[in-house]
């Protein structure tokens, strides 16, 4: 069996551009490898570690991908973080089956209702931009209670593609992940599928810390693209200019140094650190602009063969393009910037 960086290398190889196919065979390659089972809970240290290092594997081949992993990862450590002994149980022997998950919390308004009923809870609304519609097992879902709290619920959708509508996902990057509409009305679950009490998904500072996993993705997309442009270079031996060395350089320091935040801002999180939170709100912003100074050292070295559909720069720099921009980074950067203007942020780990 291929080990995970054999596996995503020759995918970033091979990869085809082919709008809007789910990438089902590869999800299948990594349950069948065991990264669908590994990461359920973490530690900090080599656990982290080996965490950051999937993600930024699976990101590197297919960012789609590893929207779709990383997702499912989330879905199994929250379970694991706010749900019982039953409910634990439940998630080992749904990953030792294989079953794939996600998380779900946009939706159009009025926000979905969780209504009691005798025999569990009925469900009122639908969610947008459902990473994975019609293609998951299982998904962890924000609803509100009868009480106004918001509440976890993990839905059984292995019987509703009925439900999936496709149609609004007409972007231009991360087409694959299939981020439609499903409506969940009148669809009714146990009271086993209330994960945790009310407000739990919002707890800090897992809800902010945890974004370090898709700033793990990113910097794999970012890095592959770092790769590509290098191998444009001294395909087209342009590696021998000054300015384009010049140019490549810049994009080495800036991506060597996000993956130091991402690496720092993973172990800070998982360790429980006081300021995990901060230093992953900046650690996105950091990310973000040695992902956007990548994309056009590259664009510019390429030219218009970048441009074209198939070639590799094309469909990372289009799915980084949009990935990169989610959820809300000018806040994000905003809400950093601000904690470090109030107090010292370094924590125990002096950077200066």
């Amino acid at each position: 069996m291929p080990t995970l960086r054999s596996a995503v290398l020759e995918w970033d190889r091979a990869d085809p551009d082919v709008e809007g196919v789910f990438p089902a065979e590869k999800m299948s390659a990594l349950r069948d490898m065991g990264a669908t089972r590994a990461f359920a809970t973490v530690a900090a240290g080599e656990e982290t570690a080996a965490l950051v290092e999937a993600l930024r594997l699976v990101g590197g081949a297919d960012l789609g991908l590893g929207r779709i992993f990383e997702g499912h990862v989330n879905a199994a450590q929250l379970v694991n973080a706010y749900g019982d002994a039953a409910q634990r149980a439940m998630l080992a022997e749904d990953l030792a089956a294989g079953m794939i998950f996600g998380v779900w919390a946009t939706g159009p308004a009025p926000e979905m209702q969780a209504v009691p009923q005798d025999d569990g809870w009925r469900l009122v609304g639908e969610k947008s931009f459902a990473t994975g519609a019609g293609f998951l097992d299982r998904v962890l879902i924000t609803v509100r209670g009868p009480d106004g709290t918001k509440r976890l619920v993990f839905v059984d959708l292995r019987w509703e593609e009925a439900r999936v509508d496709l149609s609004g996902w007409t972007v231009r990057g991360m087409k694959g992940t299939g981020s439609g509409a499903f409506d969940f009305d009148g669809i009714v679950v146990p009271d086993a599928a209330m994960i945790g009490g009310g407000d739990v998904y919002e707890t800090e500072p897992r809800f902010s810390g945890g974004a370090w996993r898709f700033t793990a993705v990113q910097l794999g997309g970012v890095i592959a693209l770092l790769r590509h442009y290098r191998d444009h270079l001294v395909a087209a031996k342009k590696d021998g200019d000054a300015i384009q060395r010049a140019r490549f350089g810049a994009c080495v320091a800036a991506v060597r140094s996000a993956a130091l935040w991402v690496d720092r801002a993973a172990q800070a999180t998982e360790a429980g650190e006081p300021d995990a939170v901060a230093l992953v709100l900046m650690t996105r912003g950091v990310v973000e602009e040695a992902g956007l100074a990548t994309m056009e050292a590259a664009a510019r070295a390429v030219g218009t063969a970048s441009f074209f559909t198939g070639n590799r720069i094309d469909r990372i720099t289009r799915d980084l393009g949009l990935y990169l921009r989610q959820p809300v980074p000018d806040q994000a950067r905003d809400r950093a910037a601000g904690a470090w203007i109030e107090q010292d942020c370094w924590g125990s780990d002096r950077w200066w």
